[in-house]
């Protein structure tokens, strides 16, 4: 779902990224609101005052998104859900979960918190637009206040539309989940409902566009887009979660794998083994045990025509929690540590002696299968 992702702060205990395309909202969100709701809605205020009340606006849209995300975090950290953290990206913002919650109740609970929160912080920008109007506030601050009340309002009641992974989608997944008792079924109607809610959108969107509303249309047919995306992906997920569940890395793991050593110059790393096997990591080995890994990450560093002054042993990457793993680590793990590393092959490692290398290739295989053999 997401791109490159940067780390802006961490508070109670959870980290908050921002996706780059969350910039793209910050600028359409600030324009729409300097340039078009405010000087609408607010007349006679200077150019300058309604581009401040813009940036107020996109920052206050911007502290609600992560207040919303945070609730729904809580009450899963509350259930001892495991939380990867927060990301912001041009739709908004997304707790990110490890793993399914342990029941329907907590699905419930933690789903509906985020809608609620939205409300009452809602509620809570409306109390503070109505002081700021007893005591005499400005306009513009008033102004701003009002728009958060109301984006709170809308942010509740868009998450509320009954298309998984949206808090309503999710809401809808616990009831099913209670009243069958099945969690795939459930989310396989959820998710169902979700593709079904984003291709009407997508089609509101293109009507909207032929009938002379651009902006609206783009937005309808992208948001469209990503919820009926969102809706596959999230039941992919489970299918995976399902299928890998309790595998140890062992079972993918290729035995006797080629590892390199230390003393090769990267020429020779690069023509005798690269372009002869084609695999895109190496384990380094001196003999005694593994000491690392060398990847085509590591090459691109060396300029090409200093290939041949520089040994394996200068760039190889030391083993670490990042490139290693054991024999018993769950397939789901081993999943997590490659997408959080970006390594597609993982050194199977047991005191210090190099069992083998799984990749991610040969784990998608057997998922694949797996699927296709014990499909309901």
């Amino acid at each position: 779902m997401f791109g490159k992702r940067i780390p802006l702060f961490k508070l109670l205990g959870f980290t908050v990224n921002i996706d780059l395309s969350w910039l793209i909202l910050a600028v359409l969100v600030t324009w729409s609101l300097a340039k078009g709701l405010f000087p609408y809605y607010f007349e006679g205020l200077s150019n300058q005052v309604y581009w401040w009340m813009g940036i107020a606006g996109a920052i206050g849209l911007f502290i609600s998104i992560v207040f919303h995300e945070f609730c729904h975090s809580i009450v899963a950290r509350h259930f001892g859900l495991p939380m990867k953290g927060i990301t912001l990206f041009i739709f908004g913002g997304v707790a990110e979960m490890e793993s399914e919650p342990q029941s329907p109740k907590v699905e419930f609970l933690m789903a509906i918190m985020g809608p609620v929160s939205s409300v009452l912080l809602g509620a809570a920008f409306y109390l503070a637009s109505m002081a700021g109007k007893s005591v005499g506030w400005p306009t513009s601050v008033n102004g701003v206040l009002q728009y958060l009340m109301v984006i709170n309002f809308v942010l509740a009641g868009f998450n509320l539309l009954p298309a998984f992974p949206l808090d309503g989608g999710r809401v809808l997944r616990s009831i099913l989940w209670g009243i069958r008792g099945n969690l795939r079924w459930a989310t396989r109607i959820a998710s169902g409902l979700g593709s079904a809610i984003g291709i009407l959108l997508i089609v509101l969107g293109f009507l909207s566009f032929i009938s002379g509303s651009f902006i609206g249309g783009i937005w309808y047919f992208l948001i469209g887009m990503f919820i009926r995306q969102a809706s596959q992906m999230s039941y992919n997920q489970l299918l995976m979660r399902n299928a890998l569940a309790g595998e140890e890395i062992s079972r993918f793991m290729m035995t006797e794998p080629i590892s390199v050593s230390p003393s090769l110059t990267v020429k020779q790393l690069v023509n005798d083994y690269f372009y002869k096997y084609h695999y895109k990591m190496f384990p380094v080995s001196n003999g005694d045990g593994p000491i690392g890994c060398v990847g085509s990450k590591q090459v691109k560093e060396v300029p090409k025509d200093e290939w041949s002054r520089h040994t394996v042993k200068e760039v190889a990457a030391p083993c670490s929690d990042d490139n290693t793993i054991s024999p018993e680590t769950d397939a789901l793990q081993a999943l997590s540590l490659m997408s959080r590393t970006g390594n597609s092959r993982l050194m199977v490692v047991e005191e210090n002696r190099l069992l083998g290398i799984v990749t991610l290739k040969d784990m998608l295989k057997f998922l694949s299968l797996k699927i296709d053999l014990e499909e309901e």
